[in-house]
């Protein structure tokens, strides 16, 4: 389907099919769709995961793969996917005309922003993280804008900073709603309510620690803790028998959809670090103790957690310290200074972006205005 005359401008978004990709993209398709835009989103299979809300007029999978290996054979595999999915994209956007192609991130997004370049679309790609990612890298030098979460992302290379804007990491509108709730008061006969979460790369380790955490703390703080605390399908059964013997009342499961609702009535975080958790943390304003991924190539989430942690909202502990006798340690000194919960949850919030998805609405409306007076 093109649009004709009079007819609204398209904007393609691309994301990788992960939470950290699409969610951002989600709350920048819904401020396009208040400005009258129209959005379709290029994603993988993934990205079905995550529920049909996503406010696209259509969904296309394109074709696409990670590179996961240096061997030849490895990158000969990749480069014959990503191609496939490079002619797979341009006759997509040879059919779409769209007025601008906005890219997240994830090597699901190279075909289309890269077709892009060649048949002359306007290109913005967003980077959630403090440092560019594998895919977005790949492309930096291609496209004609730059967003980022973070301030001085690429400020180490003048041709990049030169179209580089700061928009913030955009939120769903569901965090925007729950970013209006008041951090919970801790009635001192009342429970802390703890909430865990890692991610589909980072559970085990939650799993591993917390509950034997919980069980290192003295039984005046423990019976004052409640939990609820994502798990892998593998893990859920062991870490609500090990709640259950502590008898500390949790609620366990593999996924919340209500995550963000969850994040608000929450008197401390513990977590990972990826780019969308750290956006939430910090709009919604709560205290965290974050974990970064210990094994990514960029150490992004690294870079994403000394940002709260500079603030002063949360506590970064690198994962060959986050142990057991640590995190109870963190806990009882936390759990006994409500005061400082409060002051971590007002740091966070310090650093917070509400207005992000707008803010990048509006670099996506120039360019697109850009192209329509090319046209």
């Amino acid at each position: 389907m093109t649009a004709g005359a009079g007819a609204k401008p398209l904007v393609l978004v691309a994301a990788g099919g992960t939470g950290g990709h699409l969610f951002p993209a989600e709350a920048l398709s819904t401020a396009l769709v208040r400005r009258g835009f129209i959005v379709d989103l290029v994603t993988d299979a993934r990205a079905t995961r995550y529920g049909t809300g996503f406010p696209a007029r259509a969904t296309h999978v394109i074709p696409s793969a990670t590179l996961r290996g240096r061997d030849p054979i490895s990158l000969l595999r990749t480069a014959a996917v990503l191609g496939f999915g490079l002619a797979r994209a341009y006759l997509l956007l040879r059919k779409l005309k769209p007025a601008a192609v906005v890219g997240f991130g994830g090597y699901p997004t190279v075909p289309p922003v890269l077709a892009a370049t060649l048949r002359g679309v306007p290109t913005i790609i967003h980077e959630q993280n403090g440092v560019l990612g594998r895919a977005n890298r790949l492309l930096s030098t291609r496209v004609r804008a730059i967003a980022t979460s973070f301030s001085g992302v690429v400020d180490g290379d003048r041709r990049l900073a030169a179209r580089a804007t700061h928009t913030g990491n955009p939120i769903r509108p569901v965090v925007v709603e729950a970013a209006k709730i008041q951090y919970p008061g801790i009635d001192p006969d009342g429970r802390l309510q703890l909430l865990i979460f890692g991610g589909s790369q980072g559970a085990r380790i939650m799993a591993d620690v917390v509950p034997p955490a919980i069980g290192l703390l003295p039984i005046v703080v423990r019976a004052h803790i409640a939990i609820v605390q994502q798990a892998r399908e593998e893990d859920i059964a062991r870490v609500r028998e090990g709640y259950a013997r502590l008898g500390v009342p949790a609620e366990v499961a593999p996924f919340f959809p209500d995550l963000p609702g969850r994040m608000a009535a929450a008197h401390l975080i513990i977590s990972r670090s990826g780019a969308s958790t750290v956006a939430e943390l910090a709009a919604i304003g709560r205290p965290a103790i974050l974990v970064p991924l210990p094994h990514a190539l960029d150490q992004d989430q690294l870079a994403n957690a000394s940002v709260l942690a500079k603030a002063g909202g949360a506590v970064c502990a690198l994962q060959s310290t986050f142990n057991p006798g640590w995190l109870s340690g963190e806990i009882i000194r936390l759990a006994g200074a409500p005061e400082k919960l409060v002051a971590m949850a007002a740091a966070a919030r310090s650093v917070g972006a509400i207005d992000a998805a707008d803010r990048l609405a509006e670099l996506v409306a120039r360019m697109a205005e850009v192209k329509g007076r090319d046209r």
